[in-house]
C-alpha cells in the first residue's frame, strides 16, 4: 500500500494503517522521496528524453485501474477498468467537446473518484492540455485564487463545490473560467444563478457518468447546455431502456460501448464481466428522439417510492425543498406506511423548514401532492461523501435513528 504520512494524518487514519500494517507492506512516499539518489535522476532523465525506449509494456485489455463505487447507496464494489476503456472515455469527450491545446485545466477532485482520475488527470495528458491538481476539493478559500493564478480555463466540480467556491471567491477570482464540468450529482438552479451574478455567464456544464463506465456518458456542451438536462450522449455509446412500470416517458438505463468496464472485481481476484456488454445503470432517465440523444435523469431506481400506488420520485422531491430553500442542503427518503405503502421523509439543514411552504410550492407548480414530504428531520448538516455526493447510507441510519427515537 502507497501512502504518506501527511495523508495518514489529515485523514487521522492511524488506526486503519495500524491493522493494515499486519496484512500488507505499506509504504511512505516520504520515505521514498529520502532514498532517490543522482541515478535515479539521470534515469527520469533519459526517460523523459526517450519516451519509447523506457515504456512499460501493456496490453490495451489488461486491467489499468479498480475503482470502488462510492457506495452512497450500499456497499462499494471494485470496478475493473481496462487500459483501453479509460483510453476510450477521453476519445469520446474529446469528441463530444472541442478542445483547446492552450487551456488550462483545474482539478481539486480525488483521482481516487473516477470524475478527477478520467477528467482531471488523464483527458490533459492524452490531449497534450496543461492541469494544475489541488490535493482536496474541501478547501473552499484556497481554490478560487489558485483558480485565478494559475490561468484556468476549465474546472472541476461538482454542485456542492462550485457554490462553496463562487460564495467564497473574490471578484473577478473565477470569471476567466470558459467553463465548468459538474458531475457527480444534479446541479441546483440556484448554482447556475450564483455563478452568472458573481462572475458572469460562465457555463455549469452538468454531465453523467458512472465509475463503470470509465466514467463519462453524457454531458451538456459550451455552446448548448440544456439546464435540467446531462447532457448528450457521448460518441460510440450504445444505449437502452427497460420500461419502468408507474414511470411513463423513460425508463432504466442500459449502455454498451468501448468504455464500459471489464467487470466487477471478485473476492477471488476474478472478475465479472458485464452480460453481453451491457451495463445496468440502475437510474431511469428520457433520451430525446433527435441525432443529439440529450439526456434527462428522472432518479435512480432506488430513488422511487410507491406512495398511495403512485410512483414518486425521490429526487423530484428534493428539487422541491431545493427551490423553496435554495440557499440549504436537502435529502429525501421513504420508510414503509402502512396505509400508503410507503411515506416521504426530508432531512434538511433548514432549522425552521416546515411542511405549508413546501405543499404550497407544489400546487403553485402543479406538482403531484403525494410528491410532497409531511414529516421533516432537522439536522445541523446533511452527511456527504468525499466527492460531495449524499451519503443515503449514513442518511438512512440518521432517519431510522429518529423514528426510533420519537416513537
Amino acid at each position: 500500500m502507497l501512502t504518506s504520512h501527511r495523508f495518514v494524518e489529515q485523514g487521522k487514519l492511524h488506526d486503519l494503517v495500524d491493522a493494515l500494517e499486519g496484512l500488507t507492506t505499506v509504504t511512505y512516499l516520504e520515505d521514498v522521496r529520502e532514498t532517490i539518489g543522482l541515478g535515479d535522476k539521470l534515469y527520469a532523465a533519459a526517460a523523459g528524453a526517450f519516451p519509447k525506449r523506457f515504456r512499460a509494456e501493456t496490453r490495451s485489455d489488461a486491467p489499468g485501474v479498480i475503482l470502488f463505487t462510492s457506495g452512497s447507496f450500499g456497499a462499494p464494489r471494485g470496478v475493473v477498468l481496462t487500459q483501453a476503456n479509460l483510453i476510450a472515455n477521453c476519445r469520446q469527450i474529446a469528441a463530444h467537446i472541442a478542445l483547446d491545446p492552450a487551456w488550462v485545466f483545474f482539478n481539486p477532485l480525488p483521482i481516487f473518484h473516477v470524475f478527477g482520475l478520467t477528467g482531471g488527470v488523464l483527458l490533459p495528458l492524452l490531449t497534450g492540455m496543461k492541469a494544475f491538481q489541488y490535493p482536496s476539493p474541501l478547501h473552499t478559500k484556497q481554490i478560487p485564487p489558485l483558480v485565478k493564478d494559475s490561468g484556468a480555463a476549465v474546472l472541476f466540480a461538482t454542485d456542492t463545490f462550485i457554490n462553496q467556491y463562487a460564495r467564497a471567491a473574490q471578484p473577478g477570482e473565477l470569471s476567466d473560467l470558459k467553463f465548468v464540468v459538474c458531475g457527480a450529482e444534479k446541479v441546483r438552479e440556484e448554482t447556475h444563478n450564483l455563478i452568472t451574478e458573481r462572475f458572469g455567464p460562465i457555463p455549469l456544464l452538468e454531465g453523467y457518468g458512472a465509475t463503470e463506465a470509465s466514467p463519462v456518458i453524457a454531458v451538456n456542451k459550451p455552446e448548448d447546455n440544456r439546464r435540467g438536462t446531462v447532457g448528450g450522449l457521448l460518441p460510440g455509446i450504445e444505449v437502452r431502456l427497460e420500461p419502468m412500470e408507474g414511470i411513463p416517458g423513460g425508463g432504466k438505463l442500459h449502455v454498451r460501448g468501448p468504455n464500459v468496464m471489464a467487470g466487477y472485481l471478485r473476492p477471488d481476484g476474478g472478475i465479472d464481466p458485464p452480460v453481453d456488454g451491457w451495463h445496468d445503470t440502475g437510474d431511469v432517465v428520457s433520451i430525446t428522439d433527435d441525432d443529439d440523444r440529450w439526456i434527462k435523469i428522472l432518479g435512480r431506481v432506488k430513488r422511487f417510492a410507491k406512495v398511495g400506488g403512485e410512483m414518486v420520485s425521490l429526487t423530484a422531491a428534493e428539487d422541491l425543498a431545493a427551490a423553496v430553500w435554495p440557499d440549504c442542503r436537502h435529502a429525501v427518503v421513504a420508510l414503509p406506511d402502512p396505509k400508503k405503502g410507503e411515506r416521504l421523509i426530508l432531512v434538511t439543514d433548514k432549522r425552521d423548514a416546515d411542511p405549508a411552504p413546501l405543499l404550497a410550492y407544489a400546487q403553485q407548480q402543479g406538482a403531484p401532492e403525494i410528491a410532497v414530504p409531511r414529516k421533516i428531520i432537522r439536522v445541523p448538516e446533511i452527511p456527504v461523501l468525499g466527492t460531495g455526493k449524499t451519503d443515503y447510507v449514513a442518511l438512512q441510519r440518521i432517519v431510522d435513528a429518529e423514528i426510533r427515537r420519537a416513537a
